[in-house]
């Protein structure tokens, strides 16, 4: 794919992206418009019905008012009409009189010891009504009996008469009834004339609410169900489990609703609401599923000039903001597209103006694939694209020269290479490399000789020859290379392809990368057979020498115990007596030409090597005692500043005595004139002891002081050159080491650290 297809892709995704983000915050923004203009059009609604209800109960007090008047006149015609005594009244002269009043039907009531029952009436379902269970209605007919002034709350009165609320009629429970009740004491009855629904028409048809509320549903088809709920019915209906539809017998005033057929009933809910509307005396909405339709529902408490009477319920569909949602999406969506063309047709038009420099350095760009660097773009802008052609055009000169430089170093690199394979095929040493996990990648010719593998056979896999009690040593070596530090001339033993044991010095190095990852690990082998005979040989001549210088000290020291024998002896002749303490002083003397005679044994004949853990004080001292003859013929004192706690080394002690020997006698031979050589030992962490001896001498050159351990390198006049360098063998075998300090006329140091025995073990 092109660049000026991607670039117009990518252009066309962004107005995409902006185009798609404007739709969805239109879609958002527009629904949350449309459902505030619906809650607003409901609390509209909801004040219209309230407004609309409260002048209906204006009206209604009005109508009722006059209709009492109605009820009040009826009634006192009908007592002129009527016999005083209820026996001389029948129900067909009631039927007559009701319809000569204007009235529905005329009832009469009669008390009886524990009632009041209707005793004649119009209608024949009215007679035998007992209103002892009427509650308010019953204890205001028995103050007209008894011609006191009626003090219930509800209803219209006057004097001798009483006019009930509207109410559902008893006898007719699907009628709502406006009652008259007249007693002035003349009769033995009290008279009811009252009038139905039926012929109140006109009047329910003009001030009843659910008039009003068809009405407002007809004009907003969107609403789907009005209910004024009477929160105090409500909730006892709801906490109380009883029946929301309470029936007819039940008066209007404490039926839950006020107006409304509460369809989608949810009382739990609603109540929960309801209480928090009336609470805050704010309006709830929330978004609700009915029949699997989203709707609203709107709570609106109707306060009167005293407090909230009821809530108005309002359930409302989301139908009509989905239609207007849907109308302004298709819209929206019609001008994206027509916009998003324009946009593809632009962005390619622009894409291809943008990469017609980007093309030339394309050409650019695979002429020097190609190898090709001398061919210069011909790019005149001064923008970005310009300083990249510059950029570019720089670059290819710089490649043509590196280009020329690479080939000279690869000549260079190969010529190098292939004498570097020419000194590893060609040295005697053994060298063979492997990977981080131990496996052979190459031998050369002097591994083949010296282990017996062939680079065939051993190629590719691991080499087993580490003998099973030195595995512990190679395990701390392959420790130390992984944390990037090489070994260096350790001497070991290694098994050939026989089985025979061959002792060598190893060199373990790691190879790294350009990352600082180990990749690979090269172990140079040197066969130290012959090396070793060689330095045993040497080691031998100079301990020769050695005790050939000390054999007159030696003999010096030896004869004054002697003396000191010869003279108890002759003396115990003469007097052929024994005296216990010439013996004992004669028997320590034979102790100590005994001391004397040892060490200067152990010197001389060849001892088999056998390491012990051994205290470094005690060396010392057994050296000192060897070498104090000699030094008091020279007028020299040893200084001894030793550590009082142990100093425990894992070493082959006559080696070390020779050591600290040849030391001490370098240190007498460069104090002619006489004085004191200082020695101290010391721990000093982690895990050393440290040895050092100081002179008093001429001093060492510093020309002289770089070749110190050269073989045969001397400046004595009757010296070897091989004491010191066997001295610094000794020590390294023990893996400790020698430094050596001097300075002409200020004499020389020598510091000696080994291993402490915790250590090396």
């Amino acid at each position: 794919m092109s660049i000026k297809t991607k670039l117009s892709i990518i252009i066309s995704f962004l107005a995409v992206v902006l185009l798609s983000l404007n739709i969805i915050l239109s879609y958002f923004t527009t629904q949350e418009n449309l459902r505030k203009d619906s809650e607003n059009k409901i609390m509209l609604t909801a004040k219209q019905i309230a407004i609309a209800v409260e002048q209906s109960g204006f009206s209604s007090e009005y109508v009722e008012r006059q209709m009492t008047q109605k009820l009040k006149l009826a009634s006192l015609l009908a007592a002129k009409e009527l016999n005083p005594d209820i026996n001389q009244v029948t129900n067909e002269q009631l039927v007559q009189l009701a319809k000569k009043l204007g009235v529905t039907g005329i009832s009469l009531f009669v008390k009886t010891p524990d009632d009041i029952v209707v005793t004649k009436s119009s209608e024949p379902q009215e007679i035998g009504l007992s209103t002892n269970k009427w509650g308010y209605w019953y204890a205001a007919f028995n103050q007209l009996f008894n011609l006191q002034e009626v003090t219930i709350k509800q209803g219209q009165k006057s004097e001798h008469f009483w006019s009930g609320p509207f109410e559902y009629s008893t006898s007719t429970p699907d009628s709502i009834v406006k009652w008259g009740y007249y007693y002035d004491g003349t009769s033995n009855y009290i008279i009811d004339p009252y009038i139905r629904n039926s012929e109140m028409d006109n009047f329910f048809e003009v001030l009843d609410p659910e008039r009003i509320i068809d009405k407002t549903q007809d004009a907003n088809k969107s609403i789907l169900d009005i209910t004024g709920i009477n929160l105090t019915r409500f909730d006892e209906a709801v906490t109380q489990g009883l029946p929301l539809d309470r029936g007819p017998s039940v008066e209007m005033k404490d039926r839950p609703f006020v107006f409304g057929d509460y369809k989608y009933p949810s009382p739990e809910d609603d109540l929960k609401v309801l209480r928090e509307a009336l609470h805050n005396g704010q309006s709830a909405q929330y978004d609700v599923k009915i029949d699997g339709k989203r709707v609203i529902k709107s709570f609106i408490p109707v306060k009167d000039n005293t407090n909230y009477t009821y809530v108005i319920r309002i359930i409302s569909s989301y139908d009509p903001i989905y239609s207007v949602i849907s109308k302004q999406m298709i819209s929206q969506i019609s001008i994206s597209l027509v916009l998003l063309e324009i946009v593809i047709f632009a962005s390619y038009i622009l894409a291809g103006l943008l990469i017609r420099p980007i093309q030339d350095i394309l050409l650019k760009v695979n002429g020097m694939a190609d190898g090709n660097f001398e061919t210069q773009l011909e790019v005149s802008r001064k923008d970005e694209l310009g300083l990249l052609a510059a950029r570019i055009n720089a670059m290819g000169g710089n490649l043509a020269q590196y280009t020329q430089d690479l080939r000279e170093m690869n000549d260079e690199n190969r010529s190098v290479k292939e004498h570097l394979e020419s000194i590893i095929r060609q040295t005697a040493d053994a060298i063979h490399l492997t990977d981080p996990e131990g496996k052979i990648i190459r031998v050369n010719k002097a591994f083949e000789q010296l282990y017996g593998w062939t680079s065939e056979e051993i190629g590719g896999g691991c080499l087993f020859n580490i003998p099973e009690s030195l595995r512990e040593e190679e395990s701390l070596w392959k420790k130390k290379l992984s944390e990037g530090i090489p070994v260096y001339s350790a001497e070991t033993v290694r098994l050939t392809k026989d089985g025979t044991e061959v002792r060598v010095s190893i060199s373990e190095s790691p190879i790294f990368d350009e990352n600082g990852r180990i990749t690979a690990y090269v172990i140079i082998s040197r066969d130290m057979t012959e090396r070793n005979k060689m330095e045993e040989l040497l080691r031998r001549s100079e301990k020769l020498t050695t005790v050939g210088q000390l054999a007159a000290g030696v003999a010096h020291e030896i004869r004054n115990p002697l003396t000191t024998l010869r003279g108890f002896l002759q003396l115990q002749m003469q007097t052929k007596k024994l005296n216990s303490q010439h013996t004992d002083l004669m028997l320590s003397e034979l102790d100590r030409i005994n001391l004397i005679v040892s060490e200067f044994l152990i010197l001389a004949k060849p001892q088999a090597v056998h390491f012990q853990v051994k205290d470094i004080r005690y060396i010392l001292g057994d050296v000192i005692s060897l070498l104090d003859s000699q030094a008091h013929l020279h007028s020299i004192e040893f200084s001894m500043n030793f550590s009082e706690e142990a100093l425990l080394v894992h070493c082959e002690e006559n080696q070390l005595k020779q050591v600290f020997i040849n030391l001490l006698k370098n240190a007498m031979e460069a104090m002619p004139d006489g004085g004191t050589i200082h020695m101290q030992t010391w721990r000093r962490e982690p895990g050393s002891v440290m040895i050092r001896i100081i002179d008093e001498g001429e001093g060492i050159s510093k020309e002289t002081l770089a070749k110190l351990g050269e073989p045969f390198f001397t400046n004595k006049e009757t010296g070897t050159g091989l004491g010191l360098m066997i001295s610094q063998r000794i020590i390294e075998s023990h893996k400790g080491t020698m430094d050596i300090e001097s300075e002409l006329g200020r004499g020389t140091t020598v510091t000696v650290a080994l291993p402490m025995a915790n250590n090396q073990e």
